[in-house]
């Protein structure tokens, strides 16, 4: 690790333990890429998919998929106010009732660990009034897939901005 200092900030520079696995195994890259593709063939929304990736990063402290969802979802025409308000979602004046649904889904997917059974009925029933069966089965996999990517990055400390 290197610090770099001027008179403004100080910016540490992290390096990945070893290069990404997704590129080292035969497939691993198509393999987690197609998997994120099956979740775009559910009709969802782009920005509801970065949502919530960002929101499972943001969880799983993954700062390369924070910035990368983030990104995105500004390239994509969100506001930075919505953008920043991801992490306080339920207090936040940014977002729909889906998409309050799909985040309390993420949640409670990707901290399955919080409750003995993640995905109460009560939440199971708003999923059911906001999404059809196509698209909570995307939602599935997007969570899945990021939750996987979280991670790879986490074991090898993938570093923001690092490709």
């Amino acid at each position: 690790m290197n610090e770099n200092t001027n008179s403004t900030t100080t910016v540490v520079e992290h390096k990945a333990r070893m290069p990404h696995p997704a590129f080292l195994l035969e497939g691993g890259l198509d393999a987690l890429t197609g998997v994120n593709r099956i979740a775009q063939s559910s009709g969802l929304p782009e920005d509801l998919l970065q949502l919530v990736s960002l929101r499972a990063s943001q969880l799983n402290g993954c700062s390369w998929c924070v910035v990368d969802h983030t990104t995105q979802l500004l390239d994509g025409g969100a506001g930075a106010q919505r953008v920043a308000a991801v992490a306080a979602w339920r207090d936040a004046p940014y977002f729909t009732a889906r998409e309050r649904a799909a985040l309390a889904f993420t949640e409670a997917l990707t901290r399955l660990a919080d409750h003995h059974d993640p995905v109460s009925d009560e939440l199971w029933a708003e999923m059911l009034d906001c999404f059809d069966r196509r698209e909570i089965s995307g939602l599935l996999f997007e969570i899945g897939a990021i939750n996987v990517w979280n991670r790879i990055n986490a074991a090898i400390r993938q570093p923001a901005g690092a490709r």
